[in-house]
């Protein structure tokens, strides 16, 4: 798992690249959020499915594999399991630093339990 932290008013999707970087994966699982067409490119140029169903107003639309798009319910259950620390639900830290080193720990506290 690789956690990256963004600005507050920055897209998601400005990180989707370089955290695909270092890895090598069969799937790229993502919601309609990520529906673009140079991100899906590039997810197969590296030899992956990209599983992210179509956005409502596109004009072609583009089939994705529902049982696998299934298992994103994992990352939102986790995004929600993390935010039961309240310092991550309310960022009292001022540093992105300390923010993300939380976040972290978090997670980790999160895998052991």
């Amino acid at each position: 798992m690789e956690l990256l932290l963004t600005p507050g008013q920055a897209h998601d999707m400005t990180q989707a690249t370089p955290l695909l970087a270092d890895h090598e994966p069969r799937y790229v699982i993502a919601d309609k959020g990520y529906d673009s067409d140079a991100f899906v490119q590039h997810i197969r140029r590296r030899g992956s499915t990209a599983v992210i169903p179509a956005r409502a107003g596109r004009t072609v639309r583009r089939r994705h594999l529902r049982s696998h798009y299934r298992r994103r319910n994992r990352v939102e259950r986790f995004v929600n399991r993390i935010k039961h620390y309240r310092r991550v639900a309310t960022r009292y830290d001022k540093t992105a630093r300390n923010f993300l080193g939380f976040v972290q720990l978090a997670a980790l506290l999160d895998w052991v339990a």
